[in-house]
């Protein structure tokens, strides 16, 4: 049980670790923290999160409505992963239910 309460805690620190990365990479263009932690909170994946700090970094975009762009098609790109898995498991139980059939029938 002691495993899962370190893994949570590992958790959160990789995800303050990738948040924090992505306050540095726009304090340097000038932006406050709190735009970064928005933007964190509403890409919601610790690896879209890196994503947007390498664009931020790399592009290092003039305009606010560029980084709000980015985030944005990140954000769509994760939403339609996210999708595409369910309709994959979805999929799946159904066909295992059309080869298996269902456990109510009678033997």
């Amino acid at each position: 049980m002691s495993g899962d309460i370190f893994s949570e805690a590992d958790r959160r620190s990789q995800w303050a670790d990738i948040r924090d990365e992505l306050r540095h990479a726009l304090s340097e263009l000038g932006y406050p923290t709190e735009f970064a932690d928005e933007i964190a909170k509403y890409i919601g994946s610790p690896k879209g999160i890196q994503r947007m700090t390498w664009y931020v970094n790399y592009v290092r975009p003039e305009k606010t409505e560029l980084i709000v762009d980015e985030m944005l098609a990140i954000k769509s790109e994760i939403d339609a992963w996210r999708e595409r898995k369910e309709s994959q498991q979805a999929n799946a139980a159904y066909n295992m239910i059309l080869n298996c059939g269902l456990d109510d029938e009678e033997e």
